[in-house]
């Protein structure tokens, strides 16, 4: 996993796609905080449907719509919504992320950071399986990401000059920087993942 050409790489997949990159994250806050502000009126389940329905499906949406851009695809704005056709997959995987990490992490922080990264590529998995089994994305996720979580945890500190940058520029420089960062966890998670049977098929094909 070369974090350079990962990063050259999304600077390329999202060169000319920033501005619908802007909207799609625009629309998802927007239509997060109105979600949050009218079920905040009901009282116990308002709150609970937010984070039940909500916000795992976005979740899964922006991670769709990266794994596009790293394709090679232009989004368009309805897919900021395109992660509700599975959100109690995503619902599920958060869940159990969230569930699995805190568990760990009461063993002491370390435990809890590094089985983290195992589930780091968890929706991923889910965003390309629609329908997949929670616990098989989790798996999956630990298996691709076995012997390269010190690798991911370079790639986060790699980007803390970003980071500073954004909170310097008061947030704008975020309308860059974050399709620049998901773009390049998503080239990670594409580098990292085992061949499936039909790539294995295709590519012999081809050497026949």
């Amino acid at each position: 996993m070369n974090r350079t050409e990962l990063k050259s790489m999304a600077k390329a997949a999202i060169k000319g796609k920033i501005g619908i990159l802007f909207i799609i994250s625009l629309i998802i806050s927007v239509v997060s905080g109105l979600a949050a502000l009218v079920l905040g009126f009901i009282p116990v389940v308002g709150p609970i449907a937010s984070v039940v329905i909500v916000s795992p499906a976005f979740a899964l949406s922006m991670v769709r719509v990266y794994l596009n851009v790293a394709n090679g695809n232009k989004p368009e704005a309805k897919d900021a919504f395109c992660g509700f056709d599975d959100f109690w997959s995503a619902f599920k995987v958060c869940f159990l992320v969230g569930l699995f990490t805190f568990l760990w992490s009461l063993l002491f922080i370390i435990p809890g950071i590094i089985k983290s990264y195992s589930y780091r590529m968890a929706m991923y998995v889910l965003a390309e399986n629609k329908g997949k089994s929670a616990l098989a994305c989790i798996n999956e996720s630990k298996e691709i990401t076995k012997g390269y979580k010190a690798d991911l945890f370079v790639l986060d500190l790699s980007f803390i000059g970003w980071s500073l940058l954004c909170c310097v520029t008061f947030g704008i420089a975020l309308i860059w920087v974050m399709p620049y960062i998901q773009t390049t966890y998503v080239n990670a998670y594409n580098s990292l993942k085992k061949p499936t049977l039909n790539d294995v098929e295709v590519d012999q094909q081809v050497v026949e």
